[in-house]
């Protein structure tokens, strides 16, 4: 696998060696020790989640607070979509800001986004199928979640009436927002 930083501390792109021939492909999706050796996690994954959305479905952009914070490790299995991760450290020189990553069923990239980001995505195909891998259980009173839309974020999903749960209107704007990270 190619570990590739991304552009806020703790995130890496992971582009997996895929071996395909006249039957089809085959690729790792998760080594433990490689993963763990190149990222620098030192947890453990212990729930897999999988959605499936419709085109310009916006899911985000969730957390869940201390001491149930979640480290994920995301990818595509089928489909596109814009996946979004945003520093919510109050201590981080990059509090505030944000890193886009397409990920897809075509390309396979996965995105390692470590406790500490708040994450969303925007599903660009007809559907995608999107999993991924939680450091923590989901624990409903320590969750929390941004305004997708938030000007101060300011990010840049390329659609201004996407498909958002009544729950995801309801985020908190970042200006009000009270990081416990």
């Amino acid at each position: 696998m190619n570990f590739i930083e991304g552009d806020l501390k703790g995130l890496y792109i992971i582009e997996p060696k895929v071996f395909s021939d006249s039957r089809g492909h085959f690729y790792e999706t998760f080594r433990s020790d490689e993963f763990n050796e190149e990222t620098g996690f030192s947890g453990k994954f212990v729930q897999d989640n999988e959605s499936f959305s419709h085109k310009n479905v916006l899911r985000g952009l969730h957390f869940q607070n201390p001491p149930f914070a979640q480290a994920k490790l995301v990818r595509v299995i089928q489909g596109e979509v814009l996946d979004v991760a945003v520093d919510i450290r109050k201590d981080s020189p990059t509090f505030g800001m944000h890193q886009k990553v397409i990920l897809s069923g075509e390309n396979k990239r996965m995105f390692f986004i470590p406790e500490g980001f708040a994450h969303g995505f925007l599903t660009l195909s007809e559907s995608a199928i999107f999993s991924y891998k939680c450091s923590n259980l989901y624990a409903p009173n320590s969750e929390g979640s941004l305004l997708w839309n938030d000007p101060i974020l300011n990010i840049d999903w390329s659609i201004n009436d996407p498909i958002v749960s009544s729950k995801d209107t309801k985020s908190v704007n970042f200006d009000k927002f009270v990081s416990k990270f």
